[in-house]
């Protein structure tokens, strides 16, 4: 069974969010393909946001801000297969006033860890309506310390 995400000081994320890999994320080599390993990290860092009290769809309808990647790279070191339970890490790097950078890692939860895909995300907080960019609110630049 799957626990619930939660904040995580074990060995590798300050978050950790758990995932099932689904037929649906598999290609016909029956491992995941590669552009759902960004779809684990955008739900991963979703999650963090809302375990520190943040949803995102009141953040954009009462304060008009919203949150975009501005980039990302990922690199894929092993693969997920059909069924494998994976534990999706959150970290932070460099911070801005409007920008933030995600490092994140998808490991298979097995006993070693196994390290499949580190991805660097770079995030800026922007003007829901004209996309500009908008210094984060203290809150949330509380939350990533």
């Amino acid at each position: 069974m799957l626990a619930t995400p939660s904040f995580s000081r074990d060995a590798f994320a300050r978050f950790v969010l758990p995932l099932r890999v689904y037929w649906e994320d598999t290609d016909a080599g029956g491992v995941v393909y590669y552009a759902n390993y960004l779809k684990f990290c955008e739900r991963a860092r979703s999650e963090w946001l809302r375990s520190v009290g943040v949803d995102q769809q009141q953040l954009a309808q009462t304060e008009g801000l919203m949150f975009v990647v501005s980039s990302a790279q990922v690199r894929y070191l092993s693969p997920a297969r059909l069924d494998d339970a994976l534990l999706v890490g959150v970290d932070f790097g460099a911070r801005g006033a409007a920008s933030l950078e995600f490092v994140q890692e998808v490991r298979r939860d097995d006993p070693a860890r196994t390290l499949l895909a580190q991805a660097t995300v770079q995030v800026a907080c922007v003007q829901a309506q004209s996309f500009r960019p908008q210094r984060m609110p203290e809150r949330i630049r509380r939350a990533v310390g």
